[in-house]
């Protein structure tokens, strides 16, 4: 089992620095991608944590959103995004944990690859946090994995559904939870699609 320390900005740097980064597929996956390209306002102020290379930032700084703020602990994976979309706002570019960013600041996050990242002790903390740097009426929207990983030490560290459940619906409302029907080819049959929208304050069952 990993520590959390261990899973620190270090061990993600040397990751990039080294070029495994098997869950990178070279561009925007289609479940966010069918998702974004309905999305109509451009003054939504989005997050992507654990973003890595950040596709998905670079799609949406491509299609005139203005407020997108790709967040990762990896500085490599940050500079390599920097090199590729340079006209990206450099102040939009976070290097830092996702558990330091303070409360209020987003309409829109999406998950893709980072909670997996996590170790399951942390996913209590992700759920939490997720609802803190929301604003009211915001909105967590991604693709989780629909199994477990077995015989794998991770990251990344799979779960199910009804695990996820748990974790989310103190804090949520679940507008759409259900297996991808866009996956990519080798994620098909593997993947959920989330689209939860902030409670207004946290329901917690006695």
């Amino acid at each position: 089992m990993f520590e959390k320390n261990e899973l620190n900005a270090t061990y993600w740097a040397a990751r990039y620095q080294s070029g495994q980064t098997p869950w990178d597929t070279g561009s925007i996956t289609t479940p966010l991608l069918f998702y974004l390209n309905q999305l109509q306002n451009q003054a939504l102020k989005i997050l992507i944590p654990g973003g890595g290379y950040g596709h998905e930032a670079e799609y949406l700084h491509r299609k005139g959103f203005s407020y997108v703020y790709l967040l990762d602990f990896s500085e490599p994976a940050l500079q390599q995004f920097a090199r590729r979309v340079p006209d990206f706002p450099e102040e939009h570019l976070l290097q830092q944990d996702f558990f330091t960013l303070e409360a209020d600041q987003f309409d829109l996050v999406l998950e893709q690859t980072f909670f997996c990242a996590l170790p399951r002790f942390l996913r209590p903390h992700y759920a939490r946090h997720m609802h803190t740097v929301l604003r009211p009426g915001g909105t967590l929207v991604g693709v989780l994995f629909s199994e477990e990983m077995p015989g794998t030490p991770g990251p990344p560290f799979g779960g199910t559904a009804l695990e996820y459940q748990a974790y989310f619906e103190p804090y949520f409302r679940f507008k759409h939870f259900a297996p991808c029907y866009n996956s990519i080819k080798p994620r098909q049959g593997h993947e959920l699609f989330m689209v939860l929208t902030r409670r207004e304050r946290p329901q917690f069952i006695a």
